[in-house]
């Protein structure tokens, strides 16, 4: 079920809702949810607009049953809900732990519980309403067409909608950003979205820290190369001017700035029979056995989450692949909820609302 927390909506509430993926919810959820998935013409295009949906559905028939089969690997279902549920409480409750001292002018202080100057600019609980922080999914449930209709029906005016794919790409944040304004714009509400946040500093340092930690489980870091596994792409969409790419080069860059390694990049989870990004990860981890490079650390670089692509495609799959070509594969631990990732999603939060004017 989506994130809910139990404060009243006041007024002056705002709200913000994280925008994700989705992942089906049990094995029966497979076909549907890649039905979902190849509808979406911002993804790929079947066909003329008019075939789309059929085809989708022949090839959702086709695929379930192998697909249905990595799940039972994982649990039998996607814990992505689970994880992003999980997100936007420890969001909510840090959004909402802070007290003003004194006015809501340039130069007042939050104050932390602990009495400590925060950086941030100074705001009055979200109002006196609170901040309530919402789920909304791409292709299952709690799907975004649905949970802006309970939003509203909150009571909530003021809506902050966050995408939680760092680097943006048409096929990811576009889509999703794309539902939400379509059932946005239905109701009366302030909306703002929030399309990328590849180079932020916090997200930059939770990336360092998890990847510092992953060096640490070797025997030796001096002889570990780094492979950043980014979910790939069609190349039609970088030749046409998406910034995915850009971007997730952009966010390699901020991290060697802080701790210089030995890296690599490749792309995961390509399907279907048009060109992709490359080189792909099983490509790349071929060619570092060849260059008999032993150790190296994976890290997820475009998932703030797990799910099937971290679980199976990386735990199992290339886990398996770099076993047999000798390599000591590690990977990093996905961010999920660590606390510099929240504290990441509470500034670009509070940020917004300062811009918006919606602080007190």
């Amino acid at each position: 079920m989506v994130h809910s927390s139990q404060f009243t909506v006041h007024s002056d509430t705002i709200g913000v809702v994280l925008l994700n993926l989705g992942g089906p919810d049990s094995l029966q959820a497979v076909r549907p949810f890649l039905y979902n998935l190849f509808s979406d013409r911002k993804i790929i295009q079947l066909g003329p607009p008019f075939l789309q949906k059929t085809i989708a559905r022949l090839i959702a028939m086709l695929r379930s049953k192998k697909t249905e089969s990595y799940y039972r690997l994982i649990g039998g279902r996607s814990p992505i809900l689970d994880i992003t549920n999980a997100q936007a409480k420890a969001l909510e409750e840090t959004l909402n732990q802070f007290s003003v001292q004194g006015s809501a002018s340039e130069n007042s202080e939050l104050l932390t519980p602990n009495s400590e100057k925060s950086p941030h600019p100074p705001f009055v609980k979200g109002g006196r309403g609170g901040i309530k922080v919402f789920v909304g999914m791409r292709y299952w449930h709690p799907l975004i067409e649905d949970v802006i209709p309970q939003i509203y029906n909150d009571g909530i005016r003021r809506l902050i909608a966050l995408s939680l794919y760092p680097q943006y790409s048409l096929a990811t944040s576009g889509s999703s950003l794309s539902k939400f304004r379509e059932v946005a714009t239905k109701y009366s509400m302030e909306v703002f979205c929030t399309p990328s946040w590849y180079d932020h500093p916090l997200y930059i340092e939770a990336l360092v820290d998890v990847i510092k930690k992953g060096l640490k489980s070797f025997d030796s870091e001096l002889n570990v190369h780094v492979l950043f596994s980014a979910h790939s792409l069609p190349e039609k969409f970088i030749d046409e001017g998406d910034p995915y790419v850009r971007h997730i080069e952009r966010t390699i860059e901020e991290i060697v700035k802080r701790m210089p390694v030995k890296w690599h990049l490749s792309y995961q989870s390509k399907s279907g029979p048009v060109k992709w990004l490359g080189p792909s990860t099983d490509e790349k981890l071929k060619e570092l056995a060849d260059r008999n490079i032993k150790n190296i650390l994976i890290v997820p670089i475009s998932f703030v989450s797990d799910h099937i692509e971290t679980l199976y495609e990386i735990d199992i799959l290339y886990m398996q692949m770099a076993k047999d070509l000798g390599i000591n594969l590690r990977r990093t631990d996905s961010l999920n909820t660590h606390p510099l990732f929240i504290e990441a999603l509470k500034d670009i939060v509070i940020k917004n609302m300062k811009e918006l004017g919606w602080t007190e």
